[in-house]
């Protein structure tokens, strides 16, 4: 045991970024626990923090590189394994153009420091733009807002938890997720003690989540209606003359446009749209207009729908105009040690918005990339820009993303596709080549976007505990390679490490933060201290002022008005995701750890649903959309609001999960979800709401 060792660490598997102690030997993890001086984590950590070393001994994990050879995957040399990848993608951009090769992103690489840096350079060297991520599948309505009122997609706002006296919560469950687009580990903790302080927690969802049954105040509200809501609230703060912009009233614009543009959303109007009674909203509006501080935080049920952006922009606008943005208690920006916006500044660039749009049905591109609704069809429509190669990094758009049974057809019958991933899975199957990824306890691991969201500076470094098996190198030297290959340079560049230690100095804290400091910091990570206000430096809209009303969102209003909800005689029910402490994306569910106990797949129902359709708790049931049909079972509970189900996000794995003994078959939300719903704005996804039936 004196051959132990013990690293500080941050768990990148969500965007909690918690603070871990990890102690090792050479070979293997003793015990992953809690750090309890953390500033951020504040010793809190969930089940995937311990499932950590998991992922590194999976005995389903791709540890060489895999050619698939008359329908089956055989090891191969790295050397091979370059020229093949380089090859075959240079051979259809040869017939069909750059734009011939697609690239699929998925949720890992952004917390992956190294690939964060090295995936641009090989997309620039691919040159194509049919490029594609899971950030369009959950929160590009984030980016879209932040991108038409402030200037820069990144530069998102952030719940100032530790000081407001009221939270107003939609569509969000933080209890589980911990944050997302609010990096808050031990939320719970964080609402008791708002509650502590006098304060109130509201949340509003269509299912009592378990923040909601924490906070102690829930309303039940329709899918797809927050838009109405949030518009009807900002409604009522005009009309009870509670309106004040406080220390931005002289760098807005906008005020009376938007103030003219709610008039239709009175709240007897939003009151009909969402179930909420007309004086419950009245009296939501004026206890937040009034409340020495507040928040209103808008998350995944509020973007995930065919109103996304709408939700996301009068979020803001109702933060704004009662003086909680950019305000201690309220909505506020972080100041972190490498600062994402500052690098990616687009201070005197003169940009239209969206940037282009799709080839085929023309969809939105916001941040370089299509939305992952459009990939199928650009794969099968023929014409100049046709995908007809893929390149996919640790991504599984088959389980993931929306009609995920049309991408997989799609991927069958493309000319060449490789993968960089841990697994052979419903997405990598269909590659001709699969590239063995690197876990996390075998990178650096420096979390440079969600320090951006978090509701504390803070920063943290650590070097790879373990080598990646079998001499593999790591992802972002895997990354790097293939960019030499294509752009015929001589090396591949400096370390992540050795680009961390450039980058520190021009940040926010560069007089203290360096790659050494972290290294050498007592608790594992620096406390840089709370969210101040700093909006007035960092706008980056052409006339450096916040726009309150962008027109983009304006324009959109009547179809927000003509909005009917699409329950019908033929489906009846709208469904709903939701998200599950031990369960992040399709990847982690090959951790044994992680899904052993009861089935958590499920449908969940109101009662009086399950009487009328006549459901027993625990019957197998096919729950069926225009779309498709999945089987499983059924779980009764009065959390659901009635009308509305609810099935959980990245089950359904079919290939490469566990063993034979410990695999339990699942069902992909994502065989019923409609590629053609989206929000029309930015071109998200809209899982939510999509009608369904339930046949016994």
């Amino acid at each position: 045991m004196s051959d132990l060792k013990t690293q500080f660490r941050t768990c990148n598997i969500c965007e909690a970024m918690c603070g871990l102690i990890v102690t090792y030997d050479e070979t293997q993890v003793h015990s992953i626990k809690p750090n309890p001086k953390d500033p951020l984590s504040r010793g809190h950590i969930c089940p995937k923090a311990v499932a950590l070393q998991d992922f590194r001994t999976d005995p389903d994990r791709v540890t060489t590189p895999l050619k698939k050879v008359d329908g089956e995957f055989v090891p191969i040399s790295w050397d091979e394994a370059y020229d093949y990848a380089i090859e075959g993608l240079s051979a259809v951009q040869a017939i069909h153009g750059k734009d011939g090769v697609g690239v699929y992103l998925g949720n890992p690489n952004a917390h992956k420091f190294g690939n964060l840096l090295t995936l641009p350079g090989l997309i620039k060297a691919l040159g194509t733009s049919n490029r594609y991520s899971s950030a369009t599948a959950d929160q590009i309505p984030h980016h879209v807002a932040s991108i038409h009122m402030l200037g820069h997609p990144m530069l998102i706002p952030v719940p100032d938890v530790a000081r407001t006296d009221l939270m107003l919560i939609l569509g969000g469950n933080p209890i589980v997720s911990n944050g997302s687009m609010m990096t808050a580990p031990g939320f719970g903790k964080r609402m008791d003690e708002i509650k502590a302080r006098g304060g109130r927690v509201v949340v509003i969802d269509p299912r009592r989540t378990e923040t909601a049954t924490r906070a102690g105040e829930h309303l039940f509200i329709q899918p797809e209606s927050d838009a109405f809501l949030l518009l009807a609230l900002i409604h009522e703060v005009f009309a009870q003359g509670l309106e004040d912009l406080a220390a931005l009233s002289a760098i807005t614009e906008g005020l009376d446009t938007l103030k003219a543009a709610v008039q239709p959303f009175t709240a007897e109007k939003a009151a009909e749209m969402t179930g909420i009674e007309v004086e419950t909203i009245r009296t939501l509006a004026r206890d937040f207009a009034t409340a020495k501080s507040a928040v209103s935080y808008a998350r995944m049920g509020a973007s995930t729908q065919s109103f996304g952006s709408l939700c996301q922009w009068a979020n803001n606008a109702l933060n704004i105009i009662t003086g909680n943005f950019d305000s201690p208690g309220g909505a506020m920006f972080t100041t972190p040690a490498l600062d994402y916006v500052g690098m990616t500044s687009r201070k005197g660039k003169t940009r239209s918005y969206p940037e282009k749009r799709s080839r085929v049905s023309g969809q939105p591109l916001y941040n370089g990339e299509f939305p992952v609704s459009v990939m199928a069809e650009e794969m099968e429509t023929p014409g100049e820009g046709q995908i007809r190669a893929m390149l996919t990094v640790a991504g599984n758009p088959v389980l993931t993303a929306p009609n995920g049974r049309r991408i997989e057809r799609a991927l069958e019958k493309l000319d060449f596709m490789v993968s960089i991933d841990l697994h052979i899975n419903d997405t990598t199957r269909h590659a001709d080549l699969i590239l063995p990824a690197s876990v996390a306890l075998e990178e650096e691991v420096y979390d440079m976007v969600f320090h951006s969201f978090a509701v504390h500076n803070t920063a943290a470094f650590a070097p790879p505990i373990f080598a990646p098996p079998n001499g593999n190198p790591q992802e972002w030297e895997l990354i790097s390679r293939l960019t030499a290959k294509l752009t015929g340079a001589n090396d591949i560049g400096p370390s992540p490490t050795k680009i961390l230690g450039a980058l520190l100095p021009q940040g926010y804290h560069g007089d203290r933060v360096s790659v050494e400091a972290l290294l050498a910091a007592p608790k594992g990570s620096l406390d840089l201290g709370p969210l101040v206000p700093n909006l007035a430096d960092r706008l980056e809209t052409p006339d450096a002022r916040l726009q309150l009303a962008p027109a983009v969102f304006l324009a959109d209003l009547p179809r927000l008005l003509a909005f009917q909800p699409p329950a019908s005689a033929e489906f009846p029910l709208l469904m709903i995701g939701r998200r599950q402490t031990r369960s992040h994306n399709s990847w982690t569910q090959n951790s044994a750890r992680l899904v052993k106990g009861r089935n958590r797949c499920t449908v969940q129902i109101n009662p009086e649903d399950a009487t009328r359709l006549g459901l027993a708790e625990a019957a197998e049931v096919a729950v069926e959309s225009a779309l498709g049909s999945v089987a499983l079972p059924v779980e009764i509970t009065e959390e659901m609001a009635p009308g509305v189900v609810s099935i959980p996000q990245g089950w359904g794995q079919r290939q490469g999960r566990l063993s034979a003994a410990t695999r339990v078959e699942t069902a992909s939300i994502n065989d019923l979800t409609d590629d053609s719903r989206v929000d029309p704005i930015s071109g998200n996804a809209a899982f939510n709401g999509v009608p369904v039936r339930i046949l016994a």
